[in-house]
């Protein structure tokens, strides 16, 4: 069990191991292990070929933990959520280690993958890159300034496509919802920016608990948005919290689904008991929570 409260599952197509392993690779300080598998009876029919296999693999990139979910070919990563990767200078013992380490993370994360944005000065950043890995997750790297206590990761989630000018109010909504979160910055375009209007987000972050998060609205067309490509999986303390944030959250009764929902704008959520790991050791738990759409602790 983990202590990260929100903890970003993307999904794999057959691959997780070796997209943790990739992962663990290249991040400085960094992990990966299986933490769960298929049971060997009980599974859904397209599920048969998974017995046995990994189901969830964790990675730990300096001490914050991503998912990886080993499924089908159903769902894939794209932009709309992106993992913000932030170098400062304290923690990697000044600015020419801190560039250097972006440096050599930005040159393993192209490798088969897509530059989106090249790594370069930006007026928002001394050094900044946007990178689609070979696997179809994207990463923002950015030079920070020194500040001992900036995040090093950062999920952003960008609204673009069916969710185009949709980030202030998806931000506020979250603030609301989510105990103990705050607004940290805000900075919309100030003039039409291709789909963006004036008054649409160019960057905004926010904080739930200690985490930070990231939204802006596009500013050039996108023909996608939020998918279960991505989600964020929240640990919650018991089926009152649950109950809570399942109501207040979901808003596409067809997304339902093992704990899954999709919210007003299409991003993915999971809301899972903090245990779940525990949970699922039950006999039949895994055969239970398939037929669930909100999670019910008690019939697991």
């Amino acid at each position: 069990m983990t202590d990260q409260y929100i903890v970003p599952n993307i999904w794999c197509q057959r691959n997780a191991e070796e997209v943790g392993r990739f992962y663990a690779s290249i991040f400085p300080d960094s992990t990966t292990e299986v933490e769960s598998r298929y049971p060997q009876t009980g599974l859904l029919d397209f599920q048969q070929p998974f017995a046995g296999e990994p189901l969830t693999v964790a990675v730990h990139l300096a001490g914050y933990r991503l998912t990886l979910i080993n499924a089908g070919e159903e769902f894939a990563p794209n932009p709309s959520i992106s993992m913000f990767i932030m170098f400062s200078d304290a923690k990697f013992g000044g600015r020419e280690s801190a560039r250097a380490e972006l440096e050599r993370v930005w040159e393993r994360l192209q490798e088969g993958g897509t530059v989106l944005m090249p790594l370069e000065e930006y007026p928002f950043s001394p050094y900044y890159g946007w990178v689609q890995d070979r696997f179809g997750m994207t990463w923002q790297l950015s030079l920070n300034e020194d500040e001992a206590d900036v995040a090093f990761v950062m999920p952003s989630l960008m609204f673009g496509g069916a969710a185009q000018n949709r980030a202030a109010q998806a931000r506020d909504r979250y603030i609301e919802v989510f105990d103990d979160a705050e607004l940290v910055g805000s900075f919309p375009y100030g003039e039409q920016t291709g789909p963006a209007t004036a008054e649409a987000l160019m960057y905004s972050d926010f904080r739930i608990r200690d985490q930070l998060f990231a939204v802006m609205d596009s500013g050039v067309e996108q023909d996608f948005s939020f998918t279960c490509g991505v989600s964020l999986e929240v640990h919650c303390a018991d089926q009152a919290e649950i109950d809570r944030l399942w109501n207040a959250l979901s808003a596409v009764p067809e997304a339902e689904q093992c704990g899954w929902l999709a919210d007003e704008f299409g991003v993915s959520w999971q809301i899972v008991p903090a245990n779940m790991g525990e949970l699922m050791e039950r006999p039949n738990a895994f055969e239970h929570m398939l037929g669930m759409h909100k999670i019910v602790i008690d019939e697991l």
